[in-house]
């Protein structure tokens, strides 16, 4: 079996830089980093993003498999699932980069970006840094080379195949299996549901106390699947802080707050104009259009149900006008 190390030398330098770091290359774009900045290359161009910025999107990137539609790392680089095969982009939804001719667009396998991203991922992060963690949970990205962090960036992504809870499925989250109560969540309470079963269904009737077990959850912006129908997937997640990408959306995302309260920037998906500033509260519901883009801000950790639409033919409907990006038209 191959493991990262083995492929290091083929995608990136043997030999760390002056600051301890590696430098990468996927195709015709570069990576390197020093103490403060991740620096990003292409044919046309050089970006800087923070480093502590840059290994939060990336470590959301490689987790969510390139999630639904574009991830933008800021508002210049990002990637663009094909489901398959992913873009890799400067400057591609950035109309100012565009009108200048400096953007920049290569396809790749996904599992060659894949790759790339995690070995990435593994050189670049600390021993103190947790990519997922929120900034008053974590220690410090920055300064040279200390030691790296595998058992958080490799952390298991919570995805049921039926639900929580339920025979041979994903757990519910105790003390005793490493998920304590988070420090903003101590009121909420942790009772559980009574099932009441008729012989011969006690396996296929199942609960769980969503709230507790949200309240235990040990990263933000991280969308756990919790319970599938078809292509119903519930995915609820805690936020607290800024969500490290700009999610530009392929389908219609639904939104239903569950405590305290996210202001989010909608923006369009190509050009990156504001469209709107939503803010919800617990019991607020939003349906995100899916030629948008939309970044999240969360003053306090906060519950948040994201209920995806995971049909593959969605994104060819919407992109050629079969389907309106909204599911109301006023």
């Amino acid at each position: 079996m191959s493991s990262i190390a083995d492929t290091v030398p083929e995608i990136g330098s043997i030999e760390p830089n002056q600051h301890g770091y590696r430098s990468f290359t996927l195709g015709s774009f570069g990576f390197t980093r020093d103490e403060y900045f991740a620096h990003v290359t292409w044919p046309k161009g050089h970006h800087m993003l923070p480093a502590d910025a840059f290994l939060r999107a990336l470590q959301r990137d490689i987790a969510w498999g390139f999630f639904y539609g574009t991830v933008n790392f800021d508002a210049v680089v990002g990637t663009l699932n094909h489901y398959g095969s992913v873009d890799l982009f400067a400057g591609r939804f950035n109309e100012h980069y565009r009108k200048a001719g400096l953007d920049h667009n290569e396809r790749f396998t996904t599992a060659m970006i894949q790759r790339v991203f995690e070995a990435i991922l593994e050189d670049w992060t600390n021993a103190a840094f947790d990519p997922f963690a929120s900034p008053a949970e974590t220690g410090s990205a920055f300064g040279p080379k200390n030691g790296s962090n595998k058992e958080a960036i490799t952390r298991h992504r919570v995805t049921a195949r039926r639900m929580v809870a339920a025979p041979g499925d994903e757990p519910v989250r105790t003390d005793e299996n490493g998920f304590p109560v988070n420090r903003h969540f101590r009121d909420v309470p942790q009772d559980k549901p009574q099932v009441l079963a008729e012989p011969g269904f006690e396996d296929e009737v199942v609960s769980f106390n969503l709230f507790a077990y949200l309240s235990r959850s040990d990263v933000t912006w991280n969308p756990s699947v919790v319970s599938v129908c078809k292509a119903s997937l519930y995915c609820p997640t805690t936020e607290e802080y800024i969500l490290p990408v700009i999610h530009g959306n392929d389908r219609v995302e639904w939104f239903v707050q569950l405590s305290d309260e996210i202001q989010w920037e909608v923006e369009d998906r190509e050009t990156g104009a504001l469209r709107a500033r939503v803010t919800m509260r617990a019991g607020d519901v939003a349906a995100m259009p899916a030629d948008i883009r939309h970044r999240g801000f969360s003053p306090k950790r906060s519950m948040l149900l994201v209920w995806e639409n995971a049909s593959p033919e969605l994104p060819a409907l919407y992109a050629s006008g079969k389907m309106p990006p909204t599911p109301v038209q006023f």
